[in-house]
């Protein structure tokens, strides 16, 4: 089994910056490709960037520029750094991590006031 906590959610001001984490633990040597999903009040959940054990990205286009995913394999933790934050970011922000199958972790609120 595999375990996701995120951290790092919070309320911030329009252009501001956040910082989001996601440590890893239980079978970590099964994990593939991980990544971070948002979900808006009343939308469809939506993937906002993947990275892979060696590190290749993909963001969706509407952060593309303004946010970074990366992992540190060590510390078993996935990261995303969100600058030039907008009021549409607003969501509940979801880590996922591929096995054998997938694992979500339970989600961190992210809140942008304008």
């Amino acid at each position: 089994q595999v375990q996701l906590v995120e951290s790092g959610g919070g309320l911030v001001q329009a252009g501001g910056s956040l910082s989001l984490s996601c440590a890893a633990s239980g079978r970590i040597s099964s994990i593939g490709s991980m990544g971070w999903y948002r979900r808006a009040s009343g939308k469809q959940r939506e993937l906002v960037a993947t990275i892979t054990s060696g590190g290749s990205t993909r963001y969706a286009d509407s952060v593309k520029g303004r946010f970074t995913i990366s992992r540190d394999n060590a510390k078993n933790t996935v990261y995303l750094q969100m600058n030039s934050l907008k009021s549409e970011d607003t969501a509940v922000y979801y880590c996922a991590a591929q096995s054998w199958v997938d694992y979500w972790g339970q989600g961190t609120q992210v809140t942008v006031f304008s």
